[in-house]
């Protein structure tokens, strides 16, 4: 394939209400999918949304009851792997006929046990899950909420149109961690956010003439009177500006060059048809894990083996 459509979706999550917010990511989906689509990248933690502005009554050594209350909202409101949970997501994607790539916050675990973890869960076209990734560092408070990933979860995934796979936003910061997504050859880098500011847009620029790939930026736009007035905190959101995230989202081509400039301001759906040539012609001159890699001067190696806090001893 030479060409293939994607989108990015910038959308608001219904804040700490699943249900609503796998509604609003199916139908999103499906709207992608009509529009012949067939990639499809959603926010980092679509569902439930993303807890910006919120302190959870944390400080150093104390912690509030109304904190642990929201907190017990955020980790009922994030989403399981079961089928059931999942149906819906995988129902749309199977319709639009199309990859999808949702942020969720995950909880793992049985019953009332699990860590949270931020994650990217990837579908497929025949409605069925085709990975998952957790963030390897989640970013200063966010380590409150989110547990750490390892290096199981590095995910890739194979399309008709090329390798596709990414890192949750600052962990795009992560030299080691891009150079691991590079080496499993991806055509499109997939970078979901919660960064806003113009520091980020050189970022995913950056990353697309270091990888040689596409690069698809997704953000969420997000107002603070969007969150439901029923928080336990909710007065900790006072003195937040209205605009709390004003999106972002872009489309970036191998050189580095806009396919789609940043969307500000307003919720909305990006599309692009990508010339996949450019990315071997951007090989003329780099690769970064090929003719311009010193493996001889550098060496690299990945941890992928899971990290079990726990094991179950047979008896």
């Amino acid at each position: 394939m030479d060409t293939v459509r994607v989108a990015v979706a910038q959308l608001a999550s219904v804040f700490a209400d699943k249900q609503a917010c796998i509604e609003k990511t199916a139908a999103a989906i499906r709207e992608a999918g009509a529009e012949g689509a067939a990639l499809i990248l959603l926010p980092e933690v679509m569902i439930p949304g993303y807890p910006r502005g919120f302190s959870y009554g944390a400080t150093v050594g104390n912690r509030s009851l109304a904190g642990r209350k929201d907190f017990e909202r955020y980790w009922k409101s994030s989403m399981s792997l079961d089928d059931s949970e999942t149906q819906p997501l995988r129902e749309a994607a199977q319709e639009a006929g199309a990859y999808v790539v949702v942020g969720i916050s995950e909880r793992s675990g049985e019953g009332n046990g699990g860590t949270l973890y931020n994650s990217l869960l990837y579908i497929g076209p025949a409605g069925d899950v085709l990975g998952l990734h957790r963030k390897l560092v989640p970013t200063a408070a966010e380590r409150l909420i989110w547990g750490r990933g390892d290096g199981s979860t590095l995910s890739t995934v194979d399309a008709p149109f090329g390798r596709i796979g990414g890192l949750i936003c600052w962990e795009n910061y992560m030299p080691l961690a891009r150079m691991a997504m590079y080496a499993q050859g991806l055509s499109i880098y997939l970078a979901p956010t919660a960064d806003q500011r113009d520091s980020w847009q050189a970022t995913l620029r950056h990353i697309a003439c270091e990888g040689r790939c596409f690069v698809l930026g997704c953000n969420q736009y997000f107002t603070c009177s969007m969150y439901p007035q029923d928080l336990a905190l909710y007065d900790e959101l006072a003195d937040l500006p209205e605009e709390l995230c004003r999106g972002g989202s872009a489309i970036v081509d191998p050189f580095g060059e806009y396919v789609c400039p940043p969307l500000y301001g307003k919720e909305g759906l990006l599309y692009a048809d990508l010339d996949l040539r450019k990315i071997h012609q951007g090989h003329l001159d780099f690769d970064v894990v090929g003719h311009y890699n010193r493996p001889d001067v550098f060496a690299f190696s990945v941890n992928d083996k899971p990290k079990r806090a726990m094991t179950r001893a047979a008896l």
